[in-house]
């Protein structure tokens, strides 16, 4: 008797679609398990702890997690921020810059003497400070790449002399503020997105996270690989477009969402396609990973150093932009202070490793949430400044231990 071959209906095609989506599902949240329990932790401590931060400060002050403080938050994170993202670049390929905070306060005074006493137009003032910036990344990776002067020895030494052209370039004035009707004032303290927009916004960036990782996962079907399942993406995506509406209406109920802050999420998602959708990107962490083994497959070890150095110092650069615009003005007191420490820590806390290889750009976002946390919460209480430095202390200190287990978590794990 001859079997008859029934041919598929769409339904059938829909069902099983929907049977390997789900096993897919299954398989994705095993896989993540495992890689938590093997030490691959990503965001998530920083994210734990941050939660944990806002509802410890929340008990002890109903103020903290009002929209009116939440909003004042997130635009005083962004210009330490900035820097924290450029910290990235250079931890990435296991090096230091110790001296973003005395750049990013050449960088204010620059743009101070140049804008206010000069009377430059303002554009050319900006444009003149990010190229001090650029210029001098460029001097670091050239004494570290010719002279092998270790970046720890250059950006200490750099930290003191860029210090002295900063008291150098502002001269007997000392501080110069900034004209408040000028545009860089007006984007560092009062430019907030009109509220309808806030939550177009929203749905943008969690429509940009289904389209982009669709198309990924799309390409890398199509090539064989391994995939995310749908339904990951858009589990993702909604959880995603549930938090930015609701982090718009809640914020929106004061002043709303900066410009300013919407300007660093901006950098950090440009930068993290850089970091893992370029070559450059690869680059970057293999060289961090092992770079007699980049050199050896064909890296421009050179270009990576000299590259993420000079990121990092034109980051810098910015941020100072952006300190003296929420300051309203530059002085001798802008980039320093605690600035340098809080940039390097913001960027550990988020999970860039110390040791280099491994990291993210969204590190520079979440951890700078915790140090202004920190300090907001602290400042909420009236506790001296002196309980928030070993407040952050023992953060970054509980950081690197987390990623000192994570790594000898991942070697045991691989040598089993």
């Amino acid at each position: 008797m001859t079997g008859t071959v029934q041919t598929p209906t769409p339904t059938d095609r829909q069902d099983e679609r929907l049977r390997a989506d789900a096993g897919g599902l299954r398989g994705f949240l095993s896989a993540s398990v495992s890689r938590v329990r093997g030490g691959d932790l990503g965001l998530l401590p920083v994210i734990v702890g941050l939660a944990l931060i806002w509802t410890i400060f929340q008990i002890l002050n109903p103020f903290f997690l009002s929209s009116n403080n939440l909003a004042n938050l997130l635009m005083q994170s962004v210009p330490v921020g900035v820097l924290a993202l450029g910290i990235v670049c250079v931890l990435l390929v296991g090096e230091i810059d110790l001296s973003v905070g005395s750049v990013s306060g050449l960088s204010a005074a620059i743009v101070a003497v140049t804008f206010v006493n000069l009377g430059w137009p303002l554009p050319l003032a900006i444009l003149t400070s990010l190229a001090a910036g650029l210029v001098i990344g460029f001097f670091y990776s050239v004494v570290y790449i010719r002279l092998g002067v270790p970046s720890f020895v250059i950006t200490l030494a750099g930290l003191l002399a860029i210090l002295g052209l900063q008291l150098l370039t502002l001269g007997k004035s000392g501080t110069i503020n900034l004209p408040v009707d000028s545009f860089l004032v007006y984007f560092g303290q009062q430019a907030f997105v009109p509220k309808p927009l806030a939550y177009v916004l929203a749905v943008v960036v969690a429509g940009s996270l289904f389209v982009t990782t669709f198309l990924t996962a799309r390409r890398r079907t199509a090539a064989g690989l391994s995939s995310k399942p749908l339904s990951v993406n858009i589990a993702a995506s909604a959880l995603l477009l549930a938090v930015l509406l609701f982090a718009a209406w809640f914020l929106n109920q004061s002043r709303g969402v900066g410009w300013m802050f919407v300007f660093f999420v901006v950098l950090v998602l440009v930068m993290n396609y850089a970091l893992t959708r370029t070559s450059w990107g690869r680059s970057v962490f293999a060289v961090g990973g092992n770079k007699e083994a980049a050199r050896r497959s064909g890296i421009n070890v050179s270009g990576v150093y000299m590259s993420v150095f000079m990121l990092c110092t034109t980051f810098a650069a910015l941020g100072g932009l952006l300190a003296a615009a929420r300051l309203n003005s530059a002085g001798p007191q802008t980039g320093t202070g605690d600035v340098n420490l809080n940039a390097i820590a913001a960027a550990v806390i988020g999970g860039t490793s110390l040791f280099g290889g491994r990291g993210s750009a969204f590190a520079a976002l979440v951890g700078v949430l915790v140090i202004q946390s920190i300090s907001s919460g602290l400042t909420l209480l009236n506790l001296d400044s002196s309980i928030r430095f070993i407040v952050t202390g023992a953060v970054v200190l509980i950081a690197v231990a987390l990623d000192a287990v994570a790594r000898r978590s991942r070697s045991s794990s691989g040598r089993g």
